[in-house]
């Protein structure tokens, strides 16, 4: 890969992943359960790669602070004041998360303007960039995997279901009726929530539409919606953060 420069750091409530890269591209990534995560991994993928600088983007705090010790140091933070150039329209800059300021900026740079940036993680993000580039919000919902936890966590007798592709829309059994309303109603959302953003945000217009995080592929690759699938959106954006 040439040699490493960076450690790109995304802490998220449910996995964190971690890259190496160069200038040019990403290297090796690695997925650790955040609620895991110490400061011995972390170390051991430094020294490993040999990185000296890292960027981070974390909303997590507690596991932002464990890992503290073992990063660079002088690395940098993502938020509004290191966001790799991207202009920010929002009346609470702080308020927005590191990830999806990663997102909105990976997405301007790489795929175009104007978009939208769909985030399936433990909650699923939706984030709009103008025609002229700047961050300008967008949504929250529950994710895929809170929502079919939910169920069983509020019920005497709902199991907790994995999730995957529905056999039928009619489920023949109590789990097979569970994921049909999970992945079924799950894209009934995501449809609805980009036909209010375009509406509002892009009237006559057709923003590229990106999908990234664990459960994009599953929700959004029957849909036909989105220009992109990119697994790896956020780790991209820390890249251009990094060099910036």
């Amino acid at each position: 890969m040439g040699k490493t420069t960076f450690l790109l750091v995304d802490i998220s409530n449910t996995f964190t992943k971690i890259a190496t890269a160069t200038r040019e591209r990403l290297g090796p990534t690695h997925r650790l359960p955040t609620a895991g995560l110490s400061a011995a991994a972390v170390r051991r993928i430094v020294k490993s790669s040999g990185a000296r600088q890292a960027v981070v983007a974390s909303v997590v705090p507690a596991a932002h602070e464990r890992i503290r010790p073992a990063l660079p140091a002088g690395y940098i933070e993502v938020g509004p004041s290191a966001a790799g150039g991207l202009v920010i329209d929002y009346p609470s800059p702080k308020n927005i998360g590191a990830d999806r300021l990663a997102n909105a900026l990976a997405c301007a740079t790489l795929y175009g303007k104007p978009a939208v940036v769909v985030d399936f993680g433990t909650a699923v993000t939706f984030d709009v960039i103008s025609p002229q580039g700047a961050y300008i919000g967008g949504v929250i919902a529950p994710g895929l995997g809170m929502m079919a936890e939910y169920l069983h966590s509020r019920t005497a007798l709902l199991p907790l279901i994995e999730l995957g592709q529905p056999p039928r829309a009619v489920g023949r059994s109590t789990r097979e009726a569970m994921l049909s309303g999970a992945v079924h109603g799950y894209r009934g959302l995501v449809v609805e929530i980009l036909r209010q953003i375009r509406k509002e945000a892009f009237p006559g217009r057709r923003p590229a539409i990106i999908a990234t995080g664990g459960d994009a592929r599953l929700i959004g690759g029957s849909l036909g919606l989105f220009d992109r699938i990119d697994p790896h959106l956020t780790l991209r954006g820390l890249l251009l953060i990094a060099r910036h």
